[in-house]
């Protein structure tokens, strides 16, 4: 038989944050000989004195300080039991992921999680974020349940439905310092070819990678997000598509040239993708709340600065 209970554990906790018997007795409304007889009888049980007594005033033992410092984690890890059983039996996930491009900025999710907060503070919350294919591949791998804002088009096979959220423009550019920079028509490949490339990584684990703007046999450096693959730019290091959107004031400035070239790269359009068959409230809520993202005007500010 079990000789040390929730019950016990939280009159103990009590005393000893209390200092007193009576007092634990008030908080837990339990009456002072209902208090005394609980912690006797686990005394007895266990062979072991749990507190010193000194008139009024009670003390942890050390035996007493070990089993309350142990038991208290007991004690947290139930009540999130407690609190999970009661948001399964309302609908509400226990834990809700949010996936999205590297290219795009959690930060403007920040008034949306709020007002998630204020109606679902119980469900945890966590953003992860991929690369390319590395988004789509999060959602059926589980990792993730909504994806808000995933590139390109989602791999074959099915098992999630998608709905488009919004384009980013790219444009190619480079340094003014770039030897690229001074040819005065647009670029062919065996221009670009001469010179390395940069881009971004994709962040898949299992599937294959996808490449974006690349030539075949091209020296490139790979970086792990759009930030960094600006910056990189900007230091004539390598060249390569950019965002219009996020790089307009450097263009401006003269810190970067945008140039033309034969094979210009395609609107990327970006994704709301979530798995088939599951309805849980956060997913529902969420949905509903991404979903306005879809207007120009809104996507754009999704989109994170360089």
């Amino acid at each position: 038989m079990l000789k040390l209970t929730l019950d016990a554990l939280q009159i103990i906790d009590a005393i000893d944050r209390l200092g007193s018997f009576s007092a634990a007795g008030k908080e837990i409304f339990r009456v002072p000989s209902t208090i005394s007889y609980t912690v006797g009888k686990l005394e007895e049980d266990l062979g072991v004195t749990l507190f010193e007594r000194s008139g009024p005033k009670v003390i942890l033992t050390p035996a007493g300080r070990e089993l309350l410092k142990e038991g208290r984690h007991l004690l947290r890890a139930a009540g999130d039991l407690e609190m999970r059983v009661r948001r399964v039996a309302s609908g509400w996930e226990t834990e809700f992921a949010i996936g999205m491009d590297s290219l795009l900025t959690p930060v403007a999710l920040k008034d949306d999680i709020m007002d998630f907060y204020r109606v679902a503070d119980q469900t945890r919350l966590r953003i992860v974020q991929e690369a390319l294919s590395g988004s789509w591949e999060a959602l059926l791998d589980r990792r993730v349940d909504l994806l808000i804002g995933a590139a390109g088009e989602g791999p074959s096979g099915g098992g999630y439905k998608a709905e488009p959220i919004g384009a980013v423009r790219f444009v190619f550019a480079i340094a003014p310092s770039h030897p690229l920079a001074a040819i005065d028509r647009p670029l062919r490949k065996d221009d670009l070819r001469q010179y390395r490339a940069i881009s971004v990584a994709d962040s898949v684990r299992q599937t294959p990678a996808r490449t974006v703007g690349l030539l075949l046999g091209q020296e490139t450096l790979a970086v792990p997000d759009m930030q960094t693959k600006f910056r990189f730019q900007l230091a004539g290091i390598g060249f390569g598509f950019l965002p219009e959107a996020c790089i307009r004031e450097a263009v401006a400035t003269g810190a970067l040239v945008v140039k033309e070239v034969e094979e210009p790269r395609a609107e990327e359009m970006f994704y709301l993708a979530w798995r088939t068959g599951e309805e849980g409230a956060a997913l529902k809520w969420w949905l509903d709340r991404a979903r306005r993202y879809a207007a120009p005007d809104r996507f754009v500010s999704l989109v994170r600065a360089c």
